[in-house]
């Protein structure tokens, strides 16, 4: 694979959490995606948005100088390769304010690090 995907968030992640409003920018979030942008990475909106609300993301994500190659679905070439448009994208990095790595998800539930 030549460039890297990362698949972004927008509530929380691009923006503090203000849904159904955009909140105020997250800007080291945003300086990190449109430099990786910058440096070939391709990027995927993934966001629960819909409808009016989705159309109001794009459009402050382009405010902001973020270009994304999709929105809420895969690359066309991995549609193509897998035969289908899975409902999880994928991506090299996924980005969202909800996110764990499984590591500290197993650590934070038993409460010690794994040996």
């Amino acid at each position: 694979m030549k460039n890297k995907i990362i698949a972004v968030d927008f509530d929380g992640t691009l923006c503090v959490s203000a849904y159904p409003e955009i909140g105020e920018p997250r800007n080291m979030v945003i300086r990190y995606v449109l430099n990786e942008q910058d440096k070939g990475a391709r990027l995927i909106l993934w966001t629960n948005r819909t409808g009016k609300h989705l159309e109001e993301a794009i459009s402050w994500c382009e405010g902001q100088g973020i270009r994304f190659d999709t929105v809420n679905e895969n690359l066309p070439e991995f549609v193509e390769m897998f035969h289908n448009d899975s409902r999880k994208v994928f991506a090299n990095e996924y980005l969202d304010d909800r996110a764990i790595t499984p590591e500290a998800a197993v650590q934070k539930m038993i409460g010690r690090e794994i040996e």
